[in-house]
């Protein structure tokens, strides 16, 4: 499928860096209005203590109210397995439609077995306001947006680019960080590969955005990068290495890494767009651990 950008439109786009989980969420801002988008809010949880918190989400709501934007949309680029969203926390706040890739109906199937949820939880992706399909199209204030599927590290990734700016959540990371893992269910290296290539056919002067930073070899934190610079220098794909190379590096590198430290928490909250599991009878709230299914 060929796809039509509009790179001569600039977008505003705020990052801001979470800590704890090395993620980074963004305020884009339509240039030409007050319309904004929020990609990749993040909850806060003391999993040792069974605490949620929103000290970041609130960071973003602040900015929001703070500049007298206007919110529009939130967008979840997959269904990330490192951190907790606070879409529905923000939306109670700030109004706005919910989005992700329709695949979320594939990955809600997946750990809905996984977690043993009951008939109850839908696995039809209603819980979010919007599924977008490859090539979908949705307006922030005058800004056209448009959503390419890229799955591999998730069967519902989606990389949304908004005028010169890309958001490749855990698609691609900076040059020096190469690429996402691609071992979990649904998950598949070569799928993978196809996917960034359909980033690095972007323009090369487009803005990407990561999703997460880990500051290789002791670097400060970074999260923007052009596509020029990922195709150039990507230690994982960049400067023509073959689909093959890259199915075997990652295939063996993937082996090698433990689990996300809150895997278990993030995918039960997010397959359900950010919302916390149901309250039992006397109104407490648990998480599951299932055992050696992960």
């Amino acid at each position: 499928m060929s796809y039509t950008t509009h790179p001569e439109v600039k977008p505003e786009v705020t990052g801001f860096f979470d800590e704890a989980t090395n993620t980074i969420s963004y305020v884009v801002k339509d240039p030409a209005s007050n319309s904004v988008a929020i990609v990749d809010s993040v909850m806060d949880i003391d999993y040792a203590a069974g605490r949620i918190s929103y000290h970041a989400a609130d960071e973003l709501i602040g900015f929001v109210k703070g500049n007298g934007y206007k919110l529009e949309w939130l967008i979840e680029t997959h269904v990330h397995a490192d951190h907790l969203s606070a879409a529905p926390y923000i939306q109670s706040k700030l109004g706005g439609k919910l989005g992700i890739g329709r695949n979320i109906t594939v990955v809600q199937e997946t750990f809905g077995k996984v977690f043993n949820e009951g008939t109850e939880f839908q696995r039809d992706g209603s819980q979010f306001d919007r599924l977008f399909d490859d090539g979908d199209t949705y307006k922030i204030g005058e800004l056209e947006c448009l959503a390419i599927h890229t799955p591999g590290h998730t069967p519902a990734c989606m990389t949304h680019v908004m005028g010169d700016a890309a958001f490749v959540g855990d698609t691609l990371f900076m040059p020096d960080g190469g690429s996402a893992r691609a071992d979990f269910p649904g998950g598949d290296a070569g799928v993978l590969y196809d996917s960034i290539q359909k980033v690095l056919a972007l323009p090369d002067e487009t803005r990407l955005f990561m999703c997460h930073d880990y500051g290789p070899n002791g670097r400060e934190i970074k999260w923007e990068t052009t596509v020029a610079e990922e195709k150039a220098h990507n230690i994982h794909v960049g400067g023509g290495k073959t689909k093959e190379e890259f199915v075997k590096f990652r295939t063996e590198r993937d082996a090698q890494l433990d689990m996300p430290r809150l895997i278990i928490p993030s995918l039960q909250v997010n397959m359900r767009a950010g919302e916390l599991p149901p309250k039992d009878d006397d109104g407490k709230t648990f998480l599951k651990v299932p055992i050696n299914a992960l």
